[in-house]
């Protein structure tokens, strides 16, 4: 019942950390996997809601960490609107392409401010005050602005060498 009322923003917020539908879905398979190994442990010093967010990140940002590990060895709410005249689905992925470039701490936040989530409870899960959350939620707004602009920038360059102008 938990993991059923919970699975759509599971689900999102893997969708973010993951490169493609299968690595979605191996990450959504480790999250699951952790709440059930943990959830004896849960002692209700947080909400069970920010509880399952704090998991569902610590899973993704460890599968990001040691993707990069393997590399060495052997990447108000934000508008849309910025980006050309588009599907809705192609702005999402424009979205998440921008959020998947940010660093680990603000793409969590990101996450979790596109979840609803009060700046208390991220501030809760990520560790940091309110007050600081508030601040880099207005900064990682202006980033994620700046990096669809040129996403639009670089579409629209495209499209000129296409028509030969």
């Amino acid at each position: 019942m938990l993991v059923e009322q919970n699975k759509s923003k599971i689900n999102r917020i893997c969708s973010v950390y993951a490169k493609n539908c299968e690595d979605q879905r191996d990450l959504v398979q480790d999250v699951l996997l952790n709440i059930w190994k943990n959830l004896p442990s849960f002692e209700h010093r947080a909400s069970i809601n920010t509880w399952l967010y704090r998991i569902t990140l610590n899973v993704c940002m460890r599968s990001k960490y040691e993707q990069v590990q393997k590399r060495k060895t052997k990447l108000e709410s934000v508008h849309l609107a910025a980006v050309l005249d588009i599907s809705k689905d192609e702005k999402y992925e424009h979205l998440y392409h921008c959020i998947s470039k940010l660093e680990e701490t603000d793409r969590s936040i990101i996450v979790l401010f596109l979840e609803d989530l009060p700046y208390k409870e991220i501030a809760e899960i990520v560790g940091l005050s309110a007050n600081h959350v508030a601040v880099k939620i207005k900064r990682i707004k202006k980033q994620l602005l700046i990096c669809l602009q040129h996403m639009e920038r670089e579409f629209l360059d495209k499209i000129k060498t296409c028509h030969g102008r």
